[in-house]
């Protein structure tokens, strides 16, 4: 559900941003029953939201009656300057990446408490992943997370370690302690590594991008089959996000 907006008082805002928030990676089509029990809103207001969004363009009907996100809100997301700069600067390293080794690449930014991938290249022979475009990780189990957690504020550490570290696979971290250990290293040599800790038979590097402060930007990592030798995979993912830090000043 994206948020109890069915008490009396709520605001047409927040009802409308309930609507839009049922789209997710794994929810894009959805009809308009799904979109009242996701939102927790009576069929009648969902409807006439809804009916408000296609006439804005915000959503889009097909011929199987289900939902989509339109193109005036792809429009409008495009030009999220921060994301768009980033992955503007990144995708010549990141077909570098690709074309030297045939894995997956991808480019990820901290959302809240967990990683989005704003970025991604993959090709056919590549080991399959859950990442999608737009799709959110989570910050312990993976390459990119780890270093979006090593260099967030404290403040960011202490909440993913209050929620829970969850077991994804049998090789999850999930000890607090030895996690904060792991995070210590990343920071002192700015390269992290997955082992089959979010996807059995998958390993991934990364390496921080960083901005003309010195602020974190985001990861780029390298997503492989779990028989890859990651130190030499280490080198290349370094020199893409250090190039990817200087396309961004």
């Amino acid at each position: 559900m994206a948020g109890n907006v069915a008490v009396a008082g709520a605001s047409v805002s927040s009802r409308l941003f309930a609507v839009l928030d049922c789209f997710q990676v794994g929810a894009s089509a959805l009809s308009l029953t799904d979109i009242a029990n996701r939102s927790g809103l009576p069929l009648s207001t969902a409807r006439r939201l809804v009916s408000d969004l296609v006439a804005w363009g915000g959503l889009v009907q097909h011929e199987d009656r289900r939902f989509r996100i339109g193109m005036r809100l792809w429009k409008i997301g495009s030009l999220a300057s921060d994301q768009r700069v980033l992955r503007e600067a990144a995708l010549p390293y990141m077909h570098d990446l690709y074309e030297a080794t045939q894995e997956n690449i991808q480019l990820a930014v901290l959302d809240g408490l967990e990683a989005l991938c704003v970025e991604k290249i993959s090709g056919v022979r590549a080991v399959p992943t859950f990442t999608h475009l737009g799709g959110r990780l989570p910050l312990h189990a993976t390459g990119v997370g780890k270093i979006l957690l090593a260099f967030s504020p404290r403040e960011v550490v202490a909440a993913v370690l209050a929620q829970g570290l969850p077991p994804i696979t049998c090789h999850t971290i999930t000890e607090p302690g030895r996690l904060v250990s792991e995070l210590a290293k990343v920071r002192q040599s700015r390269i992290a590594f997955s082992q089959e800790e979010m996807s059995l038979g998958a390993v991934s590097v990364a390496s921080v991008i960083e901005g003309s402060n010195g602020a974190m930007r985001g990861a780029v990592s390298i997503v492989s089959r779990s028989a890859a030798r990651l130190d030499r995979l280490e080198p290349a993912v370094r020199t893409a996000a250090l190039g990817i830090s200087r396309a961004c000043i």
